[in-house]
């Protein structure tokens, strides 16, 4: 993508290499952006070259390590511990899927590490990078397939 700079927000405890279910921390390493979600209800189709869906209200995502499921998309309602994806909040109003702890996923080292919208101020995550809207459209645009978000710990 080329140098570009912008502010973000990460988690709450800060970048670790050795991430675990509900830190609340970002993990340290070089994550695939594997796809895009975004409400339909909330702006502009994101132009992007990634596989992209709309969210639908029945979206979760999987945080229960103990369930087959974990750290993957599921429809509600979900019997296992899950986030719900259809956000009044608008964290969620685009959110790309990292591929942190995705292929396979091992229990209890993080789930629903997302690169998504921040909050006012950049308020910390619990453990996801999370930038301005405009920010957010700009990446996603000039990505590709294959691109990589690099997270540094030092």
């Amino acid at each position: 993508m080329g140098p570009i700079t912008f502010p973000c927000a990460l988690g709450r405890s800060g970048i670790t290499r050795f991430k675990r279910e509900g830190d609340g921390a970002t993990p340290a390493g070089s994550f695939p952006l594997l796809s895009v979600f975004y409400r339909a209800d909330r702006g502009p189709h994101p132009r992007t070259r990634l596989p992209i869906d709309p969210i639908q209200s029945d979206d979760g995502w999987c945080d229960d390590p103990g369930h087959p499921r974990y750290n993957r998309l599921v429809r509600l309602p979900f019997p296992a511990s899950h986030e719900v994806m259809w956000r009044e909040d608008r964290l969620y109003d685009i959110v790309v899927v990292l591929g942190c702890n995705y292929a396979p996923a091992v229990k209890g080292r993080g789930s629903a590490i997302f690169f998504h919208i921040a909050r006012e101020g950049y308020q910390p995550t619990e453990g996801c990078v999370a930038v301005a809207p405009a920010h957010m459209r700009l990446v996603l645009e000039a990505v590709r397939p294959g691109a990589v978000m690099r997270i540094g710990a030092s």
